[in-house]
């Protein structure tokens, strides 16, 4: 049994997009080497944020043989039967094929034909080539005069068997037996021999294969730095998952903002710096309260200990939290009944009217319902009018999956 390893090194993929992608890789490629009859163990799938890679143990070195029969039409039929029965079955004269007698229907004919397997050095290439020219990525793009389509420009196949490169083209990407380390702490082209080398090689090229030990490894990091600063890590395991996504060789680094943004809601800091920097908010653990820090998860190695790209996140952060601030105040100028007259310009639905109608929709069911469950139908009523109005605040536009808590803060 043999050993298949399948890297498609491209352009940066989208984080959301690695593992769908990674797992799609495995059952096609898996699936197609059943369909052409090769046996196959256990089947692992990486994806960094530039490259997919498949490893499948104990592949077959061949497909079996195959044999079948192909029934065809009675002894005696029209010559266009005969022959379109010929033709069908890859026979040269009728003569090669066999009578078979049925009680009940005569006598036939019956083509038994035998099909050599086929080495797997000559199935992988082509199951490979199809899994990329039928590949579904949620977007993708062409590039250059080619007519190919992929998440990000494709730059290198490797595909080996036990270490023996394999020869396939795809729109002028031709497969070698080469891999790439880290874009910045690599040391150039790389050639594997087998998985457990190409995992080797690619871990002193800076590169870890797995996510989840990168996501791991991020959290431990995380907590350890957010520990030295006496302060404690806001847990997101989304956005460690993300930020796996986004590095091959994940380094933490503590950064500041300005104590006078923390007048603004913990929300709107944590949300601000998670959606436009990918960032990890900091607690005191004695108040609980919202630290002004914040860690960021950089792909370098940075020889001045990563103070220049610090200094580059927090200028950035620091324009983040003025906007976020800046809508904050300006929603707070504003009272809740202008917002909640300002759904009339918002359309809900075509045949159903505006926002502003949903909610006395709403409203009303919420007056009807609370005497069932002994609440004041007043209070209701103006809690439901209330509940959607934030939809058309300044800090909602911005973040909208803040909805609901800006309103109640």
């Amino acid at each position: 049994m043999s050993e298949l390893l399948i890297e498609l090194f491209s352009e940066e993929i989208p984080a959301r997009m690695q593992a769908r992608a990674a797992e799609d890789l495995r059952l096609m490629v898996t699936e197609g080497l059943a369909s052409q009859g090769l046996a196959q163990g256990e089947a692992k799938s990486f994806a960094t944020p530039r490259r997919l890679t498949l490893v499948v143990e104990g592949l077959s070195p061949r497909s079996a043989d195959v044999s079948e029969e192909k029934k065809g039409p009675r002894v005696g039929a029209p010559d266009a039967a005969i022959q379109g029965f010929l033709k069908g079955a890859g026979l040269a004269a009728i003569s090669d094929a066999q009578v078979v007698s049925d009680p009940k229907k005569g006598d036939y004919y019956v083509a038994r034909i035998t099909k050599p397997g086929r080495d797997a050095s000559a199935i992988v290439p082509e199951v490979v080539s199809e899994t990329i020219a039928k590949f579904n990525w949620p977007k993708s793009m062409r590039w250059g005069s080619g007519r190919m389509r992929w998440v990000r420009p494709l730059k290198s196949v490797l595909c080996q068997i036990d270490g023996k490169a394999l020869t396939l083209s795809i729109e002028g990407v031709a497969s070698s037996s080469e891999t790439r380390g880290h874009r910045f702490l690599g040391a150039g082209a790389m050639q594997p021999e087998g998985f457990a080398d190409y995992q080797k090689k690619l871990k002193a090229a800076k590169v870890m294969l797995d996510a989840e030990e990168r996501r791991k490894l991020i959290l431990d990091k995380a907590r350890k730095v957010a520990h030295a600063h006496d302060l404690e890590l806001v847990e997101d395991e989304a956005l460690a998952r993300e930020n796996a996504g986004l590095v091959e060789w994940p380094s933490v680094l503590m950064g500041r903002f300005d104590e006078s943004f923390l007048s603004v809601p913990e929300a709107v800091l944590s949300t601000s710096m998670k959606a436009h920097q990918k960032c990890f908010s900091l607690r005191d653990p004695e108040t609980e309260a919202l630290a002004a820090r914040f860690l960021l998860v950089s792909n370098l190695e940075a020889q001045d200990g990563g103070k220049q790209i610090i200094a580059g996140n927090e200028k950035v952060i620091r324009a983040r939290l003025s906007d976020a601030k800046f809508f904050y105040d300006q929603d707070l100028k504003r009272p809740m009944d202008d917002m909640w007259s300002a759904l009339h310009d918002i359309t809900f639905h075509e045949k159903l009217g505006s926002q502003h109608d949903r909610v006395e929709r709403i409203a009303a069911l919420a007056e009807a319902i609370a005497p069932k469950v002994d609440a004041d139908p007043v209070d209701c009523r103006r809690a439901a009018q209330l509940a959607k109005a934030d939809l058309v605040s300044g800090m909602v536009g911005e973040f909208p999956e803040l909805q609901g808590h800006m309103g109640r803060i």
